[in-house]
């Protein structure tokens, strides 16, 4: 008991050393459980796009049909993201995720013996519920286990989405094209070890509940809060800047297999190595802008990554098939870093509303998405598919507005 006594201020810093660094390492496995559950869930969400030219021959669909599953499963999401939030704030759910996950896994089992279009677009359905209660509370999850490095957290975070969109395509091309519909069924596998994982997250989230770890709250007015029309006014503008890039997704993510086969004579899989490639660009440009943002402002980074994109957007109209591809590869790499830095802004200007902001953000891309689709799904039975890229290539001209966004100052220190 001496011994402990007299050792006590240096065993203490010994400790409290021992302690932060378990405090980083249980962070980071943390972030990346949530990242590979990431990497599941958007991987599953990514087939139902990759597999369109499947169901189009299977089922005899317009691009208007293809544009209303789009729909479906966007809208499903966007409506229920915010809702999911704003309740999650209040009364934390930290089992949700892996329910979610389950959500999921009956809409992908759906969809390898849907019969027809209406069997479809419930499948859809089920997917995008699933999606609505995973983003909000796996970004908070993100955030919670950060360590104040927001951006870090966030990209690290949406890289796993990323590259789980970018092996859906592959993946449907290697297994589900050959194998037809019902090998669909096949992808339940991923979903189920998402459960697995995303019940330890559960775990982990109801001990800091326990535990009453307050370190979010604590961080929470890191900024100087701003009066709050500016609050809503720099909101809607990164709304907008949301609308501007993920109209422009849309064009890509769901089009862009049918643009290339009709431009350039592509094979189905030949097409959807292609747009392998730009998803697998975007899970590169997603690492980038969070950490850089942490840097040099979130500001910069979305007023470079939405306008910045605006030149390479209008040239690929007009290039052959390997500047299309190199294209492609820079748009997704500039385009990419936009949410993160859009996100944890957004974040910062209304603090302690994590899963609002969550729910909202990734429920408005979801539904900017999914109504691009079917808009432009529309636009290409009318005037063709390539009319569609022509036009959706002015939109980062949106990006022009980041300038109007306000700039946060921090909070002094209190000691």
């Amino acid at each position: 008991m001496e011994t402990t006594l007299n050792s006590t201020p240096a065993a203490a810093a010994e400790v409290g050393a021992e302690n932060q660094q378990a405090a980083e390492k249980t962070g980071f496995r943390v972030l990346g459980a949530i990242s590979f559950s990431h990497f599941l869930n958007d991987m599953i969400q990514s087939l139902l796009l990759a597999i369109y030219p499947l169901l189009k021959g299977n089922f005899h669909l317009s691009f208007v049909q293809i544009g209303l599953i789009t729909l479906t499963f966007q809208v499903t999401a966007s409506l229920l993201q915010p809702l999911i939030g704003h309740y999650t704030d209040k009364y934390p759910q930290p089992y949700s995720l892996a329910i979610g996950m389950g959500s999921t896994l009956c809409g992908l089992l759906l969809l390898s013996i849907a019969p027809n279009f209406v069997v479809l677009l419930i499948a859809a359905a089920l997917v995008g519920t699933g999606s609505s209660v995973f983003h909000p509370e796996a970004s908070r999850v993100a955030r919670m286990a950060s360590g104040g490095r927001h951006g870090l957290a966030q990209s690290l975070f949406q890289v796993g989405g990323n590259a789980g969109s970018a092996m859906g395509p592959l993946l449907a091309a290697w297994i589900i094209i050959p194998g037809g519909q019902h090998s669909i069924a096949w992808f339940s596998i991923a979903a189920l070890l998402a459960i697995f994982v995303l019940r330890q997250i559960g775990h982990w989230y109801q001990r800091q509940q326990t535990l009453g770890k307050s370190k979010a709250k604590r961080k929470a007015a890191s900024y100087i809060a701003l009066p709050r029309d500016q609050v809503i006014k720099a909101v809607g503008i990164l709304l907008v800047l949301i609308f501007s890039k993920y109209f422009y997704m849309a064009s890509l993510s769901s089009y862009f297999t049918f643009y290339l086969i009709s431009k350039f004579q592509l094979s189905v899989q030949q097409a959807q190595i292609h747009l392998f490639v730009f998803l697998a660009a975007v899970a590169v440009g997603t690492v980038a802008g969070g950490p850089i943002g942490d840097r040099v402002g979130r500001k910069l980074v979305i007023w470079v990554s939405i306008l910045g994109v605006a030149p390479f957007t209008l040239l690929l109209p007009h290039a052959d098939l390997f500047w299309t591809t190199v294209l492609t590869v820079i748009i997704g790499l500039i385009l990419a870093s936009a949410f993160s830095a859009i996100l944890v802004f957004a974040q910062e200007l209304m603090p302690g509303k994590v899963g609002t902001v969550s729910g909202l953000f990734f429920g408005f891309a979801f539904g900017m998405g999914g109504i691009g689709a079917a808009m432009l799904g529309k636009l290409a039975d009318v005037y063709g598919i390539f009319f569609v890229y022509q036009v959706c290539a002015f939109l980062p001209l949106i990006g022009l507005l980041a300038a109007f966004l306000p700039k946060l100052k921090p909070a002094p220190v209190v000691a």
